[in-house]
């Protein structure tokens, strides 16, 4: 029915107009998946946006790239925002032309809510894939969410309650990452797809996936890596970076710091990279999710720029106990968490110690263990193909109403 529903919505030349924008590598992945997803139920589909490689691989025609919306938190958004308002003006002109039958925004809250206020209010049907993380922080957002979107896709089964007490259409799809990862990585198969076959223990550094993260966190997170080094001759250290540009950033932060053993950089490679690793020191986000899913125990840390942390402290902007994912959908503490000052290698250093001197066993205690497989079945819901059925049964309603 739903397939039949969104036939009849085609234009003369009988395609379906999705309009789609994602700002981030993550979310590249879930637009890729939705558009593969999409595409299975209804073959005559025409994509087109703001896309990145997977995207476009999936059949995204590409009017932007997604690196050009990659900033992050308040002061980074102030120093790009005339070029990211003039970047929308222009794709809010080229879509409003293109009579879309619908638009997904796709994460990146503040660029993408304005883009479906204004098509909704031409009549376009809107979708927010991945929630605005309201309910950590400005909750006064909310009604511009209901404003914006005719239904919120929530990756995380917490956040669907919060927008039912809040008067907005949300539905829970679930995460594809679930879906893509195993249930059980083996850390062997992982260093041979790596090529590294040292005795180890290994570290595995994740400093995130933007410029502005690693510029942060590379220096403490290799001199984290040192510190542990120090007692641990023959640790084994690899870094996981998202691209070349995050690399040479990388390499550019930390050239000064040298270990016995240099550290090892993989660039597009992050999951074997977790995957080899017996203790994971990783960036707040989707990493420490995917971190999750592969079961390695990790530390979780994050720095953000002077002057959004001052307004973030000054305006109590963040009402939440912790800030990383894995506690956030435990619940409760499961993995370390730091933040600004405190991330330094006194502090993160023994917070690694303890996985790594433990080694396989993890001395009998694998609490975290049994809590990051039951949120892995948790999520694992075929995401993709649940976001794609909920799209379209949105189109196959507004079809069915006078």
């Amino acid at each position: 029915m739903v397939e039949a529903h969104a036939a009849a919505l085609k234009k003369g030349d009988n395609v379906l107009r999705v309009g789609l924008v994602a700002g981030e590598a993550s979310g590249d992945a879930l637009g890729a998946g939705l558009i593969d997803a999409i595409r299975d139920r209804v073959p005559d589909v025409r994509f087109v946006g703001i896309a990145g490689p997977r995207m476009i691989a999936s059949g995204c025609e590409p009017w932007y790239s997604t690196e050009d919306l990659s900033v992050m938190g308040l002061s980074e958004v102030l120093r790009h925002l005339p070029r990211l308002l003039r970047l929308r003006r222009d794709l809010l002109r080229r879509l409003q032309a293109a009579e879309l039958d619908i638009f997904v925004g796709i994460d990146s809250p503040d660029f993408n809510l304005p883009v479906e206020t204004a098509l909704k209010s031409a009549g376009v049907s809107t979708v927010q894939y991945v929630s605005p993380q309201v309910w950590a922080w400005r909750q006064s957002r909310v009604a511009g969410v209901r404003r914006a979107a005719d239904l919120v896709l929530c990756l995380l089964p917490f956040e669907t309650r919060f927008y039912e007490a809040h008067g907005v259409n949300a539905c829970f799809v679930g995460h594809p990452l679930a879906d893509e990862v195993p249930m059980e990585t083996r850390k062997a198969d992982a260093r041979a797809a790596l090529g590294v076959s040292g005795t180890g223990p290994y570290l595995a550094l994740l400093p995130g996936s933007r410029r502005s993260e690693v510029s942060r966190l590379a220096r403490p997170f290799l001199e984290t890596a040192k510190w542990l080094s120090a007692d641990r001759p023959s640790l084994e250290v690899i870094v996981g970076l998202a691209n070349e540009s995050t690399r040479k950033v990388f390499s550019e932060r930390t050239q000064d710091i040298k270990l016995e053993r240099p550290p090892r950089l993989f660039t597009g490679r992050a999951r074997d990279v977790m995957g080899a690793a017996d203790a994971v020191l990783t960036a707040s986000g989707t990493a420490s999710l995917e971190v999750l899913l592969t079961k390695r125990p990790m530390v979780v840390a994050y720095i953000i720029s002077g002057v959004t942390h001052r307004l973030m402290r000054l305006l109590g902007l963040n009402r939440l106990e912790h800030f990383s994912l894995p506690n956030l959908l435990a619940g409760k503490q499961v993995v370390p968490e730091y933040l600004q000052a405190d991330v330094r290698p006194q502090i993160l250093g023994p917070a690694l110690a303890v996985h790594l001197d433990r080694g396989d066993d993890q001395g009998g205690e694998r609490g975290w263990y049994d809590v990051f497989r039951s949120i892995h079945q948790q999520l694992r819901c075929n995401a993709s193909a649940g976001a794609a059925g909920a799209v379209l049964e949105l189109l196959d309603k507004r079809t069915d109403s006078p």
